[in-house]
């Protein structure tokens, strides 16, 4: 049997030599996120002009993606399963598109052939003494398409924390590219007022003991802040950041109470700073599993005390959830929020919660709105809705009668725009 030290030495090959591997007409499904292989992505863009009709499949890139850059059109054609800074603009101009669908359900469409996968482009780190690779801080669809390709290769980064959980062997890899650099970051967001405010309304609904999903951006991030003083909480997340670290530094995530995965900080992808990066890295406690485990609805009921966070762009006065458009122009994507909000609902004491803002354009816009903007489509419907919470208070609408929604949510919308949200409602028959 060959040793899989011969194996490794087998397959390196320079970046170039590597992309030689992609032809035209071919699918490639880059690593998600932070644990996209920075390395593999250039080599792929600088054949450009020998490429055409490639589609790239990705959801949320933490990188240039020069390959939806205008004057790339002939050569790549991005496919978007959640649209992100570096890919929006292509996305609205019409030279990239945007698929809907569960996070929990983008495995499928590579395993059922729905998207036939031909190359993947992943991170890993070094092999352990079995030959196995860690897939860092990227799981969630990237083991799905390293699983289903014709051709993987993998970009090996040192510097690339080892996260328990899902892996790689070297028998899986066609080509290794050797380059160790640091891994794209995630700056902490600035946390204002109005965040704080949300955020201590939403810790007001977490008991002790609770096991949490939290979202991404200012608002889970300023939950956080007012969790200093419950105990026992636990991580099962899509993903999660740097705020988790400080309060498990004190002991405040423990991870005891989960029902099933007990002791573990269970997530499909990580984004971060150094400071998570460097707690993960070969954390006995930390595991990463595919998205289609950790987001599945089913897996996630099975916690008691579950509680799921996620923000929004603008909900209606009958509790629809629009977290994607601003009106017809697609903005970001489902992602994983219905995937946890449906999960939560089978969950023994289990709260969804949706938080944001009660208004957008320096309070010129009411977040909570009589109907959903034109072209706005539902991201979560009104049928799985729970809990709203904006810096003005909680609504919960579960249970509530349309009526009864509409009152409580122009309760928590901004008091300049209450008399007119009341006015609208009543001239639609909702109160």
């Amino acid at each position: 049997m060959q040793n899989w030290k011969t194996i490794y030495q087998d397959k390196i090959v320079a970046p170039d030599q590597a992309l030689k591997s992609v032809k035209s007409g071919d699918r490639v499904v880059i690593g998600h996120a932070c644990g996209e292989p920075p390395a593999l992505v250039e080599a792929l863009v600088a054949r450009a002009p020998e490429l055409a009709k490639v589609e790239i499949v990705h959801m949320v890139a933490m990188g240039p993606a020069k390959y939806a850059q205008p004057g790339m059109e002939k050569s790549f054609r991005h496919n978007a399963l959640f649209v992100g800074a570096s890919t929006r603009k292509a996305v609205e101009e019409g030279r990239a598109d945007y698929t809907p669908c569960f996070f929990s359900e983008i495995p499928r469409l590579f395993h059922e052939k729905i998207l036939p996968v031909d190359v993947a482009l992943i991170q890993v780190t070094p092999p352990d003494e079995a030959g196995f690779c860690s897939y860092g801080v990227s799981v969630d669809y990237t083991m799905a398409a390293a699983e289903c390709a014709k051709t993987v290769i993998a970009q090996v980064n040192a510097r690339l924390p080892r996260t328990g959980g899902a892996r790689i062997h070297l028998d899986s890899i066609n080509f290794l590219v050797e380059k160790d650099e640091p891994l794209i970051e995630l700056k902490p967001p600035a946390i204002g007022e109005i965040e704080r405010c949300i955020g201590e309304n939403v810790a007001s609904l977490i008991p002790d003991g609770a096991t949490l999903q939290l979202g991404i951006g200012a608002i889970p991030d300023a939950v956080l802040l007012f969790l200093k003083d419950k105990k026992d909480l636990g991580i099962h997340s899509e993903m999660f950041s740097d705020g988790v670290v400080v309060l498990a530094e004190a002991g405040v995530i423990t991870n005891k109470k989960k029902t099933i995965n007990t002791g573990k900080f269970m997530a499909t992808f990580l984004m971060g700073t150094r400071k998570l990066y460097d707690f993960i890295d070969n954390n006995p406690d930390v595991e990463l599993h595919p998205v289609n485990y950790i987001n599945d609805p089913y897996v996630i009921g099975q916690h008691d005390n579950m509680i799921s966070i996620n923000s929004a762009l603008q909900v209606d006065l009958m509790g629809q959830v629009n977290a994607e458009m601003i009106g017809s122009r697609q903005f970001s994507g489902i992602g994983g929020q219905v995937d946890f909000v449906r999960g939560v609902s089978r969950s023994r004491n289990g709260k969804s919660i949706i938080a944001l803002p009660a208004t957008a354009s320096g309070g010129k816009i009411s977040r909570i709105a009589c109907e959903l903007d034109r072209g706005a489509a539902v991201s979560t419907s009104r049928n799985d809705v729970h809990y709203i919470v904006t810096e003005y208070g909680v609504a919960n609408l579960r249970g509530k009668s349309l009526r009864e929604r509409a009152l409580a949510l122009i309760q928590i919308a901004h008091p300049d725009f209450r008399e007119t949200l009341t006015a609208e409602a009543k001239a639609k028959g909702l109160i």
